[in-house]
């Protein structure tokens, strides 16, 4: 009852504060509009008089805020007359809005109120003075908005109602600082919409940054998400380059949360060549394998690669993981992959005969012996220094 009477209360004050407004005439109180604007009701009041579409209430609004643009695209309710204005003014009114807010435009993307009418600034400026102020405001600052949880909205809405060629700005500023923008929270979204919205040469200015920088976006928990999105463009110009950054770490990469998702994705993707090239490192040392199996995220790149091989590699990939079987046949892990060979061999059980691999084998499969030996050097070397980072977290 007590929210009940609360509730009629609260409608019944805002009829009467409502009320005030009804028969006041707009000339009467211009002096009084600027503290209006701040005021719930006295702002609703004003945006139904811009809506009436009156040049003389335009004109009277705007004269009496435009100075103030400021300090209301920051306010409560100031930010919602801003917007309005914004949308009802004629040109040179909004050119000379945006002139007044361009030198604090940063400091009203990040705040909350603020966003908004920026973000409806953006979507209604039309000229190139207009443009051209707004991009000068905000082109020193883009990674700093990126990474506000209200700022990153004012560069989507760039993004959104500005030409390629007027977001150039945004496109530079991301590429350079590509790690640091692809592995926060509100950039690997943001760097995501910029592939979406990016002319073919600007994507390629994009694309080639994430390529070179894959191997660190890959292991982060936002990064990766941005390099799994490249892969999913389905380009194989694209997908195959970024599959080579990974070549030679594929073991690690494979036991690590976030890098063994991309991985699979790259295994399920790749041309005949390059996944022949990613499974020869998973089965190159029969010590790597035995770990992977063991793994709680290096078995599903396992199973992955077991799934998505072509017959020949399936084939040299069943016959490396067979020997490996009895040691592990009893993990929850060891079972899911003897599962899914025995299905494959259309059996219900596995002989473990004739079930070492032959170096012959290797060669004819793998890359060259001098590779192989390299790349288990560089392996052995990665397991190192894995097994060095675990004692040290052991020891924190």
């Amino acid at each position: 009852m007590n929210n009940q009477n609360n509730a009629n209360y609260r409608r019944q004050s805002e009829q009467e504060a409502a009320n005030r407004f009804a028969n006041v005439n707009l000339e009467g109180i211009a002096d009084e509009i600027y503290t209006l604007c701040k005021d719930q009701h006295g702002c609703r009041f004003l945006q139904k008089k811009l809506e009436e579409n009156n040049s003389t209430y335009l004109e009277l609004i705007f004269k009496e805020t435009y100075s103030h643009i400021v300090e209301l695209m920051i306010d409560p309710f100031g930010n919602y007359l801003c917007q309005k204005l914004l949308e009802y003014s004629t040109v040179e009114q909004r050119t000379l809005l945006v002139k007044t807010a361009a030198p604090f435009l940063i400091k009203i993307a990040l705040n909350q109120h603020g966003t908004r009418a920026l973000q409806k600034m953006i979507e209604y400026v039309n000229t190139p003075e207009q443009i051209l102020m707004i991009v000068d405001s905000l082109k020193t600052n883009v990674v700093k908005l990126i990474k506000d949880l209200n700022g990153n909205h004012v560069i989507q809405k760039c993004l959104n109602h500005l030409s390629n060629d007027d977001s150039q700005f945004i496109f530079d500023a991301v590429s350079q600082n590509c790690i640091e923008v692809g592995t926060h929270r509100h950039g690997c979204c943001v760097l995501q919409r910029c592939i979406d919205h990016a002319s073919d040469s600007q994507k390629k200015q994009l694309i080639d940054e994430i390529i070179k920088n894959a191997l660190s976006l890959v292991q982060d928990p936002f990064g990766n998400y941005v390099v799994q999105y490249v892969l999913d463009l389905n380009r194989f110009e694209y997908s195959e380059m970024l599959i080579e950054q990974f070549f030679g770490n594929i073991y690690l990469l494979s036991m690590q949360k976030f890098s063994s998702n991309v991985i699979e994705k790259c295994i399920r993707i790749a041309s005949f060549e390059k996944c022949q090239v990613l499974i020869s490192e998973l089965v190159s040392n029969g010590l790597f394998l035995e770990n992977l199996l063991r793994d709680s995220f290096g078995n599903y790149v396992i199973q992955t690669a077991i799934e998505f091989a072509d017959d020949q590699t399936k084939e040299f990939l069943i016959k490396a993981i067979k020997p490996v079987l009895p040691s592990i046949r009893n993990t929850p892990y060891g079972r899911r992959i003897q599962s899914k060979i025995a299905n494959l061999n259309g059996a219900d059980s596995l002989s473990l005969d004739g079930l070492i691999i032959s170096n012959n084998d290797v060669q004819q499969f793998n890359m060259s012996q001098l590779q192989q030996n390299l790349l288990q050097e560089q392996q052995q070397q990665m397991l190192q220094q894995h097994q060095q980072q675990k004692t040290q977290l052991d020891v924190n």
